[in-house]
């Protein structure tokens, strides 16, 4: 039997039966990041973008995308989250700032929140893109990344620091 359980017997894909798996709290949190010139930093930080208040639209963007994961990802089974978190960080580097984001999933059931905290970090990103492209087209989205994710039968995950 293959390793990989979304194809069938046929090779093809399938969505993996998971009505006999135990439900447990599970968790997972995702980093994506933008890296932005110090005018999109000033514009963002002072809230003087045209389209509205960057950084509270992309929260309110990533929250969405992580509650319509299988509408966008194929296999991905319909979860009732329990909890969606994004927060943000500014790091500066070289004449250039960048916005950590971090997205946090959890829910109670049978299969894991990991596609969806990496959908919620990727659709911020491209919010603050889609907001800030206006002053600058320049910009620069990734890397997005699995952090840590707890439960499930696989076990816990957590990603080594990069720093």
């Amino acid at each position: 039997m293959s390793e990989f359980t979304h194809f069938n017997q046929q090779g093809r894909a399938r969505m993996v039966d998971i009505s006999q798996k135990k439900d447990t709290v599970r968790t997972a949190t995702a980093i994506s990041s933008v890296e932005v010139n110090e005018e999109i930093y000033q514009k963002v930080n002072n809230r003087e973008i045209e389209k509205g208040d960057v950084l509270s639209v992309a929260q309110v963007a990533g929250i969405m995308a992580a509650k319509k994961t299988p509408d966008w990802i194929p296999m991905c089974h319909p979860l009732q989250l329990k909890g969606v978190d994004i927060q943000f960080e500014w790091k500066e580097k070289a004449e250039q700032y960048e916005l950590i984001i971090q997205a946090s999933v959890k829910t109670k059931g049978s299969t894991g929140v990991e596609m969806e905290a990496l959908t919620a970090a990727s659709a911020t990103a491209l919010t603050v893109y889609d907001m800030c492209k206006a002053v600058d087209k320049g910009m620069i989205i990734g890397p997005t990344y699995l952090m840590e994710k707890t439960g499930g039968k696989s076990g816990d995950f957590q990603r080594e620091s990069k720093e």
